[in-house]
């Protein structure tokens, strides 16, 4: 059975690490964070593995380097200078495994794997894991590699073009990360208008979740409903009127109205599109 080493186990290296080892896809060697600490808690959670300082890790054939996009350059260098063998991969989703050159120069086999989950919470993480589709990029061996160990927990590899990834990451931030904000702006308007937190919740994420499954489900243009979809300009005014008093949360109302207006053109009449357009540039 192969060995892994991951350097840092954060929320995602943590979870992966865990998903391998429950699947006995791996068997783990050191986990290594910047905190000792850190590495102790996340050994526990995995099940196995010892927390180690980098340069006390052991051998290994896969190491998985879960730190922030800003350290990978310089931890792929540090580990240039002592490992000579085995595959090496990271787990952003914006970066490419050029960003591992230093070991890729020094005949490693490298690649980026970014699994298209939120790992907010670990151990949910780990629950919903199956299915998750999962970008890899990178020397073509490596790639087969990650296929298979991927494929053990229940991922769904799929092949991602080096050039593709910032586009790629930024559809997923939009989908995951802007999902959350837009969240936010519709709890925080509720509760503004009188509703309790609990209340706008409940109201709410169900709302979310229809509008969303239908988004995917349907195509946008069919799922787009409400006052910009129909042309109903003065209902846009209204909560303008209301929206007013957070100017940053008025113009993002502003920002979204313009892009919905934009999807439901096609199906209103140029008087309605005039109208709506100009009730959210006031």
């Amino acid at each position: 059975m192969q060995v892994l080493n991951v350097v840092g186990a954060g929320r995602v290296g943590r979870s992966l690490a865990r998903l391998w080892h429950q699947a006995g896809a791996v068997r783990l060697g050191g986990v290594c964070t910047r905190r000792t600490d850190s590495a102790a808690d996340a050994v526990a959670f995995i099940g196995a593995g010892q927390a180690l300082a980098l340069d006390a890790m052991p051998p290994a054939a896969l190491w998985l380097l879960a730190v922030p996009d800003s350290e990978l350059a310089a931890v792929a260098e540090t580990l240039a200078g002592r490992i000579d063998r085995g595959t090496v991969f990271h787990a952003s989703g914006a970066l490419t495994a050029a960003v591992l050159a230093p070991l890729a120069a020094r005949g490693l086999a490298t690649a980026s794997a970014h699994p298209a989950l939120s790992f907010a919470e670990p151990a949910r993480a780990v629950r919903e894991f199956a299915g998750t589709p999962v970008a890899l990029e990178g020397d073509a061996a490596a790639c087969q590699t990650l296929s298979a160990l991927f494929a053990a927990i229940g991922g769904a590899p799929f092949p991602l073009a080096a050039a593709a990834k910032p586009g790629y990451h930024a559809a997923c931030a939009i989908a995951s990360n802007y999902a959350v904000v837009l969240a936010d702006l519709a709890l925080r308007t509720a509760q503004r208008a009188g509703l309790d937190a609990a209340t706008a919740r409940a109201v709410l994420a169900p709302l979310a979740g229809q509008s969303l499954a239908n988004a995917f489900t349907l195509g946008p243009a069919a799922a787009l409903t409400g006052p910009v979809a129909r042309g109903d300009a003065a209902t846009v005014a209204l909560h303008l009127a209301g929206l007013d008093q957070v100017p940053a949360d008025a113009d993002a109302y502003r920002a979204l109205g313009r892009l919905a207006l934009q999807l439901a053109a096609p199906g209103l009449e140029p008087a309605r599109i005039a109208a709506v357009h100009e009730a959210l540039a006031r």
